[in-house]
């Protein structure tokens, strides 16, 4: 079953990743140029093969930082706003000049939490990244940052992706994340835990296997991925958590390569 759900991926067509703050920057909170322009040239050569690519994409917050020299971000949701409306620009900026490099356009789309609730603007954006895809445009989504407040927040991009794979009916969710996938124990205790290669819809216990903290760049760890993972599992959509500081990986997994977990949905 896990052998025929991997070989599957191949036949996956709408597809969202996920990029993580820990793949695109370094440790300091510095973008890591060479890794965006693997992740770039790989994601440009599956739209060319005919697939729908979404990107989910973190980082405004740490490249606003680095625009400003900063160590690490401020505390307080104003500071880190303004952060985000420097990082956000900057950072389309980037997408856009890594994957001009292929010929590949791609769009910066900003949402809100209130703004998947509600049935009117949730339509409205499920229609214009339908229209994005249709013109063979990758839209490069983010939590517009800059004016969401507790209530409107998603929290985290992991769980904005979860929800943007469910608004766009994708076929797979790939969360690009620094570790290997999901362990059956705490790798830093254990020297020889084992990555889990599977997990089936139904499992129950997922939260036994986080072991794990989120960085001060970014927000979540492996709760908020495994909040994902079952989302979109509940909605009929596999998701593949993998090692993003190696791009190839994605090409690995959607060859249907035993790499990193795979949340089975069915």
């Amino acid at each position: 079953m896990i052998m025929n759900a991997r070989e599957n991926i191949a036949n996956k067509n709408r597809i969202v990743v996920k990029i993580g703050t820990s793949t695109l920057s370094y440790e300091n909170g510095k973008l890591n140029y060479s890794r965006l322009e693997k992740i770039a040239m790989i994601l440009s050569d599956l739209q060319n093969s005919g697939k729908d690519i979404v990107v989910v994409s973190s980082g405004a917050v740490g490249v606003g930082a680095g625009r400003l020299k900063m160590q690490e971000p401020p505390e307080g949701l104003v500071p880190r706003q303004a952060l985000a409306a420097i990082g956000q620009a900057e950072l389309i900026k980037i997408y856009q000049k890594f994957f001009d490099e292929y010929n590949q356009m791609v769009a910066q789309v900003l949402l809100t939490r209130d703004g998947l609730d509600d049935e009117t603007r949730r339509n409205n954006a499920r229609n214009t990244l339908n229209e994005l895809l249709t013109m063979k445009i990758i839209p490069i989504v983010n939590e517009n940052d800059t004016v969401s407040t507790s209530e409107i927040q998603f929290g985290d991009n992991d769980n904005l992706s979860a929800k943007v794979a469910v608004l766009m009916e994708a076929d797979l969710l790939i969360i690009l994340s620094d570790v290997d996938g999901l362990y059956a124990a705490d790798p830093l205790k254990n020297t020889g835990a084992k990555i889990i290669s599977a997990i089936r819809n139904g499992d129950n216990h997922l939260e036994r296997y986080i072991f794990d903290s989120s960085s001060a760049f970014g927000k979540g760890g492996m709760v908020t991925k495994i909040q994902a993972a079952k989302l979109c599992m509940a909605e009929g959509i596999d998701v593949g958590l993998i090692n993003g500081t190696d791009p190839v990986n994605i090409q690995r997994i959607m060859c249907g390569k035993d790499v990193g977990t795979l949340f089975i949905s069915k």
